[in-house]
């Protein structure tokens, strides 16, 4: 599988116990839908290698995981601070104004006021705000990514309709 093929689900962060088992942090909106998996990707040296779930159990947003053929401390102790993947096609389809932000990334946008901005180069995601970025008359235009800006997302043309507050292309457009 090609790098764009995989999510970044979260990260290895420490031991939990002697048998091999692992915590492994959940950066994901509901971790509860991560419980039942059977299989992670573990990156090593750049390379994302399987690993079969024996058991888990999930704590919060930190999964405790037994992986098979890691038994021991030392086993375990190469996987800390490694970063965990999973495929896209696991991902569960999202629908309406919901979606993934690999997705959108070369969607359209287009604003209630000032029509088709352009294609959404990049989504930023700050700890505080989401951003898609999109270059429209040859500036970047970073549009927050919330509930009152989005209209609608349409999968089937590629487009997401929004209305940006006043003033905020503007401000832009003005630098």
């Amino acid at each position: 599988m090609k790098q764009e093929e995989y999510f970044y689900l979260g990260k290895i962060t420490r031991l939990h116990g002697y048998n091999g088992k692992v915590i492994l942090f959940l950066d994901v909106d509901d971790p509860k839908k991560y419980i039942e998996l059977n299989i992670i990707f573990i990156q090593i040296d750049g390379i994302k290698i399987p690993f079969f779930i024996e058991s888990s159990s999930l704590k919060g947003s930190k999964l405790v995981v037994k992986l098979q053929d890691v038994n021991n401390v030392e086993q375990a102790e190469k996987l800390v601070n490694q970063p965990v993947f999973l495929p896209l096609s696991v991902l569960p389809p999202l629908t309406g104004n919901k979606f993934y932000f690999h997705e959108v990334v070369g969607f359209n946008v287009t604003d209630k006021q000032y029509g088709l901005l352009g294609t959404i180069a990049d989504v930023l995601d700050y700890p505080n705000q989401t951003l898609f970025s999109v270059f429209f008359k040859g500036k970047e235009v970073l549009i927050p990514v919330n509930d009152d800006v989005i209209l609608n997302v349409d999968r089937t043309t590629k487009n997401i309709n929004i209305n940006v507050p006043d003033g905020l292309i503007d401000m832009y457009l003005n630098e």
